[in-house]
Order: structure tokens, then sequence, then C-alpha cells
């Protein structure tokens, strides 16, 4: 496998994962894959910090990736967006949820929901360094340190 294929690349090479259309998929599907990449990105640059324990680690997590910081940071970036991240944004942000927020208003949730489909829809579409740009604005933009 070549090293200069991204994850995606080498995720879909080594399963045999065939091409998608994800305009087919539903904005929770998107939010779903974008909460495991943005908790990804955070996790690996709090680990990359220093070495510290598990719960350390996990606290320290826990203050970006939570709803609260993401709506926090998607209002923040809204006047960076392109007209089609605005619109992914908002597909997801408008979804039709089974599930209640924990520990975060409806109104957090579902921006963070919206974030969340946004960064799934650039990784899907291989645009990760789009997908680490905005991570990187938004952390900045409402004053956190990572």
């Amino acid at each position: 496998m070549e090293e200069s294929m991204n994850l995606l690349e080498q995720i879909r090479s080594r399963f045999q994962c065939g091409e998608v259309d994800i305009r087919t998929y539903s904005p929770l599907t998107m939010a779903y894959i974008g909460d495991a990449i943005y908790d990804l990105v955070i996790r690996t640059v709090v680990v990359e910090r220093g070495n510290r324990s598990a719960n350390a680690l996990h606290r320290q997590t826990t203050q970006y990736v939570k709803a609260s910081a993401q709506a926090r940071m998607i209002d923040a970036l809204a006047q960076q967006l392109t007209q089609e991240e605005a619109d992914v944004y908002r597909w997801g942000h408008n979804a039709k949820f089974n599930t209640k927020a924990k520990n975060a208003s409806l109104k957090e949730y579902r921006k963070a929901t919206g974030m969340e489909a946004l960064l799934g829809y650039l990784y899907m579409t291989g645009r990760t360094e789009r997908l680490l740009e905005l991570v990187q604005e938004g952390i900045a933009r409402i004053g956190m340190k990572l």
C-alpha cells in the first residue's frame, strides 16, 4: 500500500470498499463519521502534546468534543464556510433526530450535529486539508488552546 495515500484511501483500498455517492447518504450518517473523525483529530493532538494518564487525556479531549464547544466553533466559522459547506452544515443541522441531547441544549446539539455532518462530508470527499483547517481555525476562534 502506498504511503502517500490518505487514511480514507488506505481504508477503501485495504477493505475493498467500492466508490459511493455520499449524496445518497443521510445527514446523520455524515454526522456519525464526522463525529468519529473529529474525535480522532482532537485525540491525536491531545496525545501528541504529551504522555499523560488516560483519564487526563479524556478530560482534556472532552472539552473540545462536547456539543457546546462544537456549537461555538461552527458559529465562529460560519462566515468562513463556502456555499457548499454551509449547505452541508444546514443539511446536518436540520436532520430529524431520534435521540435526545445529553449535557447540551437542543440548539447546541443541532449545531454540533451540523458541524459533524460537515466534517464527515469533507472526510468522505477526501478534503482532509480543509477539514483540518476548519477544526484548527474553529478552536482558535473560540479561544481554546489545543
